[in-house]
């Protein structure tokens, strides 16, 4: 049992979209799960939520976020969002002002914030899809939060680590990404 009115009980709250959400894959076997269960298994102290939503966009996220730090007053906030908006064409100045509010909100509660960057295929065009990628430092930088700079690192290549799609990572990938996370988490904890 979570015992959340513990004062030494910390929180890390991960709000993404189906990258974080277990899309397409046995439930526990995500990335989020990984962490939770092989690199934080022996604290105690951690609790995880994964408010992650298939789908999900910045503008979704960032209207989630005041209730979700309400509700469980996080240490650490993961957003791993932005995804959504580029498969919709939408406005990266938007994306980038929503993951901007998500950290001030998130800074403003007490929590360390991290961005997990992300990055698109070229067919966007080349210079959508290099506003896309630089998007997620910027915003790091801007509001002085930790970097995942790309999710993906290590397999976005290799066909064999997605699922039929072809933008889902399959269970195999998930360790990896779990993996790149948590180089940057553990900064966040320490």
């Amino acid at each position: 049992m979570a015992n959340a009115q513990n004062t030494s009980n910390k929180t890390l709250l991960v709000i993404g979209d189906s990258l974080s959400a277990e899309y397409g894959i046995e439930r526990g076997k995500g990335w989020v799960e990984i962490i939770k269960s092989d690199f934080l298994g022996d604290d105690d102290n951690y609790e995880v939520v994964n408010a992650s939503i298939s789908g999900d966009t910045t503008s979704g996220g960032l209207a989630r976020l005041p209730a979700l730090l309400a509700q469980h007053t996080p240490s650490v906030v993961v957003v791993e969002l932005g995804s959504n908006d580029a498969l919709r064409g939408l406005s990266l100045e938007a994306s980038k002002s929503n993951l901007a509010k998500m950290s001030e909100l998130s800074r403003q509660a007490q929590a360390k914030v991290i961005i997990v960057g992300m990055q698109i295929p070229p067919n966007f065009g080349p210079v959508y899809s290099q506003q896309f990628k630089e998007m997620f430092a910027q915003v790091a930088q801007e509001q002085d939060a930790l970097l995942v700079p790309f999710l993906f690192e290590h397999f976005a290549l290799d066909k064999n680590m997605f699922q039929d799609d072809g933008i889902h990572p399959n269970e195999a990938a998930q360790k990896t990404m779990a993996e790149n996370v948590w180089a940057v988490l553990q900064q966040a904890i320490n």
